[in-house]
């Protein structure tokens, strides 16, 4: 067998143990059309992103993101991702919530090259528990990071990726070309907007959908 089809078998045996009692329909929140159920931040930046055949193009400049207009919780996303040029900083953000800002208050999964499965913690009053060791943001709102636990599983640029996320209650997985990376409960999030950002050089984004878990 194959290392990939391994790392497939592992990631589905992983899956099907975080959301026991799931459901499995997809729910496509990217339409591969358009940008409908999506609106961006700052609102003038929209002409940064585009789509072409499927595939979400954003320039990476200036710094912002699209964010669904509709709430979620207790979910598995699935998303996949590619550097067009040099790779350099993206991330997800999972559980946004209050006033669009550049940096809102959410959960991020980092895409930061060589960095995919990190953690960062955004906004005051945000906080997780990793190994029972309780991690949060301070009252200046620094940014907290909770680090992946492997050596980076990124293909190289021009490659795509694939990021499944489980956020299930109050935990979150993350695995990056189905490596589990990251593995946090307690979050002090556990519903809000999803977005992706722009912050950096341009990416690509398809294939975006969600798996309602119970």
């Amino acid at each position: 067998m194959s290392k990939k089809s391994v790392f497939n078998l592992l990631l589905a045996a992983a899956a099907v143990a975080f959301a026991a009692g799931g459901c499995s329909q997809k729910q496509h929140i990217f339409s591969g059309k358009d940008l409908t159920g999506w609106t961006a931040h700052p609102t003038n930046t929209l002409g940064i992103w585009s789509i072409k055949d499927g595939v979400i193009h954003c320039e990476g400049k200036p710094n912002g993101y699209i964010r669904t207009e509709q709430e979620y919780s207790n979910y598995h996303l699935h998303l996949e991702w590619r550097w067009v040029e040099t790779p350099t900083n993206s991330g997800v953000l999972l559980h946004t919530t209050g006033p669009d800002t550049v940096w809102p208050n959410a959960i991020e999964a980092q895409l930061m090259n060589s960095n995919a499965g990190d953690i960062y913690l955004i906004g005051q009053g945000v906080s997780v528990t990793k190994f029972d060791m309780a991690i949060a943001t301070d009252e200046k709102n620094s940014v907290k990071r909770v680090p992946k636990q492997l050596d980076s599983s990124e293909n190289a640029a021009g490659e795509w990726n694939t990021y499944d996320i489980f956020c299930k209650n109050d935990s979150i997985k993350l695995f990056v070309n189905g490596f589990l990376q990251n593995e946090v409960t307690k979050a002090s999030k556990t519903a809000g907007s999803i977005c992706l950002q722009s912050e950096g050089s341009p990416i690509e984004f398809k294939n975006i959908y969600l798996e309602p878990l119970k």
